[in-house]
């Protein structure tokens, strides 16, 4: 049979997942009880099917360093690693068309594309590489295969997939697709057995996939096509990177594979299935993947409960006390805290759209950012100053830099640090320091073996991430550009 090709699509903030899913740090990251990212265990599910030599990623270009960590720690077999760098989002009808273009120029028509979102989990793996190679069969036949989860509850959080005629392939015709429904629909729905859950998950054969959106969604083909012509390609250490152009892709229309192709289509295949599926969806979802004590509840970190039911309590880093309260979900970071009635988890997606339109850090931003060379943490802000813990990788380096409006003091806690300040380059120990005054050049670098750890103190009018001009930079991204660090 003809390649496969795994693409995995990361996109979109999960604000039901608030205040652990950010717009930096979205759901596909969040580590499960087991330590590992829903993106993780994407990767290892689809690196373990037969003869997968390779994976493609399309995600925003802001992700690329943290998708590149999470992967770096369950790539054992290194497979070759692509990226497709979406500059802003356009939802999964792009994405898809620029996947299916970029495997046709690399590796021909008769390749097969399994799509895969970034988040949801999949507990039987046995399950699902039977339900990829009934798929499969269905590509090379000419058919868009689509995945369809056995309910077995009445869901309304969901879309559904109604079955056509059985096919001599195995699977079924898609007789349409159905949005997600009132109660009473759903109730109808698992009791009939003709409506399968959308699990949004597909297997493609590149030229018939192309074939389709040339005839039902031309302008987001076209769009694509003009993209990946002007993208920025860099290559090296097993791995491609395809930077997309904004001001091309951003005139892709808005617009879900689903609506695009999958119900215009006349050649959608459904492969029923039953894989242990979840999308994890909400808190509600996440809680059910963790045991409950005799009264119901479950916590993450210390707590202490006094007549306490059906709650779900993570708190890793502070103690929490409850008293006479029971249905009710409880999310403590170090700079937010939700509170929500268990019943109405989907709802909290419209804290984070209020976060939003207040433009509130919150939305973006955890108090720790991951960045290409380590991470940093703001341990206090106020007027005119900022604390910052900041963590450089063994032989990383930070971009050299300038800041217009800002001074900086670096205070050495544990390892080296090779400092560029101005015209002077010198080493820092432990306990050491240095003052770097606003408008001087400089850099800071691990040399070391072990991970650099560092207290910056910034003072100034302006301490916004934004306050930056890259002069030279290790990891690609723009120089001479006032962009985040």
């Amino acid at each position: 049979m003809t390649e496969l090709i795994p693409c995995i699509i990361a996109g979109g903030a999960g604000t039901r997942l608030w205040p652990v899913s950010r717009e930096a740090h979205p759901k596909p990251f969040m580590l499960l009880p087991d330590g590992q990212s829903l993106l993780q265990k994407t990767f290892l599910r689809a690196s373990r099917l037969p003869d997968v030599q390779r994976l493609l990623t399309v995600t925003n270009r802001d992700l690329l360093f943290s998708s590149q960590d999470h992967y770096r720690k369950v790539n054992q077999r290194n497979l070759t690693l692509e990226y497709l760098l979406e500059p802003c989002g356009r939802n999964t009808a792009v994405a898809i068309a620029l996947a299916a273009l970029h495997v046709q120029r690399h590796h021909g028509d008769q390749a097969q594309l399994l799509v895969l979102p970034a988040d949801h989990l999949i507990q039987d793996e046995t399950a699902f590489a039977a339900a990829i190679s009934q798929a499969r069969r269905l590509a090379a036949a000419g058919y868009l295969v689509t995945f369809g989860i056995q309910p077995d509850r009445a869901e309304t959080g969901f879309g559904y997939i109604e079955l056509g005629a059985a096919l001599a392939n195995g699977g079924y015709q898609v007789a349409r697709f159905v949005e997600k429904p009132n109660s009473a629909t759903a109730q109808t729905y698992l009791e009939g057995g003709q409506h399968l859950w959308n699990a949004g998950m597909f297997c493609l054969q590149v030229d018939v996939l192309l074939r389709e959106l040339e005839l039902h969604a031309a302008e987001v083909l076209m769009v694509a096509r003009d993209s990946l012509a002007a993208s920025r390609i860099l290559q090296g250490d097993g791995s491609l990177q395809c930077e997309l152009p904004s001001e091309i892709f951003a005139k892709a229309p808005n617009i879900s594979i689903d609506y695009a192709l999958f119900e215009p289509s006349k050649q959608v295949a459904v492969v029923p299935c039953t894989l242990g599926w979840s999308d994890i969806g909400s808190w509600q979802a996440l809680r059910e993947l963790l045991p409950s004590d005799a009264e119901g509840n479950q916590t993450t970190g210390d707590s202490v409960l006094h007549e306490v039911h059906n709650c779900y309590i993570d708190a890793p880093n502070r103690l929490v006390g409850a008293v006479g309260v029971e249905n009710l979900i409880v999310i403590d970071t170090p700079d937010a805290l939700l509170i929500a009635d268990a019943s109405r988890s989907q709802d909290v997606k419209y804290i984070a759209l209020e976060l939003k339109r207040r433009d509130h850090d919150a939305y973006r931003l955890h108090r720790t950012v991951s960045r290409p060379w380590g991470s940093y943490s703001v341990i206090e802000d106020g007027p005119r100053y900022k604390i910052k813990r900041i963590v450089v990788r063994a032989g990383e380096s930070l971009s050299l830099q300038m800041h217009h409006h800002r001074s900086e003091h670096w205070i050495v806690v544990s390892g080296m640090a090779l400092v560029v300040n101005g015209e002077h380059d010198f080493l820092l120990d432990t306990n050491q320091s240095t003052f770097i005054p606003a408008g001087h050049r400089h850099r800071l670098s691990n040399p070391g073996v072990i991970d650099l750890v560092m207290i910056e103190v910034q003072s100034g009018e302006y301490l916004g991430e934004d306050d930056i001009v890259r002069f030279d930079d290790v990891y690609g991204r723009v120089p001479a550009a006032t962009v985040q660090v």
